[in-house]
């Protein structure tokens, strides 16, 4: 590698230290110079267009420096003195945070401005025969020796004091390491290469088990920064951000340096804002548990393949590597609360155990944020032992609360949240003792249910008003078949189960028939005028007849499953709710234009059975003055005794169960590196091909490049 130039002196500035860093001298890795740049305090501001040199320089040089691949081995070693430190107050943590965070900047300047997406730009490789290098492990590559240093770390140091900021540099070095996914396509295939992820995936099961057990407790326990800003090592005294960060916040729209990590900071009037490291724990285990590797199948498969046709389709074929750390939160098993657990004490075996309670709770505390959401959803659809526990739970409402609250604010939601919603309540639902407990828990008030006073109403009965006020916005704003046959899914699980449903609830569910009833008459009318004015045009438009036949066919099969929703309620549990079968009778007219429909017909013959038998109860009373609603009911109840169910058929009951899609990472992965970016992590728009975005260019910013 040539000469290695003198030490740098200890005044070296912090500005000429950086310059060394991304210059084209390569420093050998044992040179005192990384230990002058990682106990630099950075407290220094430069202009944006400097930091923009910088890192343009630093990507021109790397590949002759290595200075990147160096870092990230002294980020390791600083890493292994700071576990092994007697205290906190060591420079340890200081150099450690140091070398995290200039990882960082260069390593995600880098990720945004690569061209060959096999990320030769960030020369990894290096000369393992270097002074210093001895004891590096042979047979490892750099990134799985980073990733095995870096998630050892946030797997069992504890976190507190200096070691709390440490952690979060460490959690943002993941983001950026991982956000090479960023700029590969939607759908993963098998020349991805994503070097860090990749890594971490092949790390030991200890390892794997201890970072999701800590990020989860992180989740849990929501470690915040102290008030004083400038107790960490890389602020100045004022608690104003240093030289890097400073600069990145002002330079966000052209340099993309990390400016996320200024959020965490506090706030002027001296509090900290929420736990930006509970976040950031959550944001990582997503990323990591959702991560698929994609690979191709087996060559020999395809030579012993019989026919053309089968080795085509078994090159285009594809399958995943495990993922390790979705096994582990899939295999996570409760533990008794105590406060050696809640603290982060590791334990020896191999599966991740977790305080269920505690997750419970803070669980439905922060259920407004779409990455809570995003782990109630991978809890519940892969973990059997914590979906069992939540059905337990006698207090489904902290969780069911805050999502109903969600639905019912759904025009401030995003589309992808309401569906995840959505999907939780369908997985509860096929739970008969789920659907039986939410009718016992009698809510004292709805506060924010503004349509209506909803005093003493049953959880059951408002999860039937807040779904069907979903289907409601569906129908009128987003017009998603798949938010719309979830709603209906979740109803037909329930509906066998229903206790004491309230009236309104009851009046909303057959105002449901009728809308839809209306929204299918006014399609067949439009098919049929479509079809004549075709023919009579002698116009060929297969296609419109043929979407008009489609839609007309999603409102016939809506139109059964709410049919078949009400007949299971008069089926199975009619005794238990006069107020359904009050409001059947007070809109039976609803029902009249579809009895000899062919698709309907053996469902409404069972529903007029049942008004049969109501309406000739109602006419053998001798009635003193006008029927009221309460004399109605009365009459509905005395006579609930008495029936039967005679002449009824019996059906089998609808049950929809939910099942995860083949491709799964088509959908999550995308969605979940949306709520990254949506959490503070600015990338450059034009390096993203995971998703589309809109390049939105502001005119002082081309000014200010141009005058660079």
């Amino acid at each position: 590698m040539g000469a290695a130039p003198s030490t740098p002196r200890s005044e070296t500035s912090a500005e000429q230290l950086v310059a060394l860093f991304v210059g084209r001298t390569p420093y050998p890795i044992s040179s005192e110079f990384w230990n002058s740049l990682l106990e630099l305090p950075l407290s220094l501001q430069w202009p944006r267009h400097r930091v923009l040199h910088a890192c343009q320089a630093f990507a021109q040089n790397n590949y002759h420096t290595k200075h990147l691949a160096k870092l990230l081995i002294h980020l390791v070693w600083c890493l292994r003195d700071a576990m092994s430190a007697p205290d906190e107050s060591t420079s340890a943590y200081k150099k450690a945070i140091n070398a995290s965070y200039i990882a960082s900047v260069f390593l995600k300047f880098t990720i945004e401005n690569t061209r060959t997406y096999t990320w030769e730009e960030l020369s990894l490789d290096f000369d393992r025969t270097e002074n210093g290098l001895e004891n590096f492990p042979k047979d490892q590559s750099l990134q799985h020796f980073v990733m095995q240093g870096i998630l050892h770390y946030i797997g069992t140091a504890p976190v507190s004091g200096h070691s709390l900021f440490l952690h979060h540099e460490l959690l943002n070095f993941m983001i950026v390491a991982m956000s090479t996914q960023l700029c590969s396509g939607p759908s993963p295939e098998a020349k991805d290469v994503h070097p860090f992820l990749d890594a971490a995936m092949l790390q030991e099961s200890n390892i794997v088990t201890s970072v999701v057990r800590r990020l989860l407790l992180n989740f849990i326990t929501r470690p915040r920064l102290p008030f004083n800003a400038s107790s960490h090592p890389i602020f100045s005294d004022n608690g104003e951000p240093g030289v890097l960060r400073r600069v990145g916040s002002a330079a966000a729209n052209i340099v993309l340096l990390p400016l996320y990590t200024i959020n965490l900071l506090a706030g002027s009037s001296g509090e900290s804002i929420g736990s930006p490291l509970a976040d950031n724990s959550l944001l990582v285990l997503l990323v990591l548990i959702h991560y698929r590797k994609c690979i191709l199948v087996d060559d020999l498969a395809i030579k012993n393949s019989e026919t053309s046709d089968e080795s085509q389709n078994l090159m285009e074929s594809s399958a995943f590597h495990d993922n390790p750390f979705c096994k582990a939160l899939q295999n996570s098993k409760d533990t008794q609360f105590d406060r050696a657990d809640i603290e982060g004490n590791a334990h020896n075996d191999t599966v991740v155990r977790l305080p269920f309670a505690s997750l419970f709770d803070t669980l439905g505390m922060y259920l407004k944020d779409e990455i809570s959401v995003l782990l109630l959803y991978s809890l519940v659809q892969g973990n059997v032992d914590f979906l069992e526990y939540c059905l337990v739970r006698t207090d489904l409402d902290t969780l069911l609360m805050p999502i109903m609250e969600t639905l019912y604010n759904a025009q401030r939601r995003t589309s992808n949240q309401i569906y995840m919603l959505l999907i939780i309540l369908l997985i509860l639902s096929q739970d008969s003792s789920f659907n039986a407990t939410i009718h016992k828990l009698i809510l004292p008030n709805v506060p924010w249910y503004k349509e209506r006073l909803l005093h003493q109403t049953s959880l059951g009965s408002l999860m039937v008003i807040i779904l069907i006020r979903t289907i409601n916005y569906n129908l009128s704003k987003l017009r998603d078949i798949y938010l719309h046959t979830n709603c209906l899914a979740i109803l037909a699980n329930m509906a066998p189960h229903v206790h004491r449903l309230s009236g309104y609830a009851s009046q909303r569910l057959v105002s449901l028939f009728d809308m839809l009833s209306r929204k299918y008459t006014k399609l067949a009318e439009l098919k049929n005028d479509k079809v004549l004015k075709i023919v009579s045009d002698q116009i060929e438009d297969d296609n419109i007849a043929d979407d008009m036949s489609t839609e007309l066919h999603i409102y016939t099969d809506f139109l059964r499953i709410v049919l078949e929703i009400i007949n299971a309620i008069l089926t199975y549990a009619l005794p238990r709710n006069p107020e359904v079968m009050y409001a059947v009778m007070h809109r039976q007219e609803v029902f009249e234009p579809f009895k000899n429909h062919p698709r309907f017909d053996e469902l409404l013959e069972n529903i007029y059975t049942v008004l049969d038998f109501f309406n000739s109860r109602m006419d053998m009373q001798e009635l003193e003055g006008e029927w009221s609603v309460n004399k109605v009911l009365q009459v509905i109840i005395n006579n609930c005794r008495s029936w039967r169910g005679e002449g009824m058929k019996m059906f089998t009951q609808l049950r929809f169960t939910y099942e995860q899609e083949s491709h799964p990472e088509e959908f999550f992965i995308p969605y979940l590196w949306r709520l990254v970016l949506a959490h503070g992590f600015s990338f450059n728009p034009g390096a993203i091909n995971l998703f589309p975005v809109e390049i939105q260019v502001e005119e002082n910013d081309i000014s200010e490049e141009q005058n660079v």
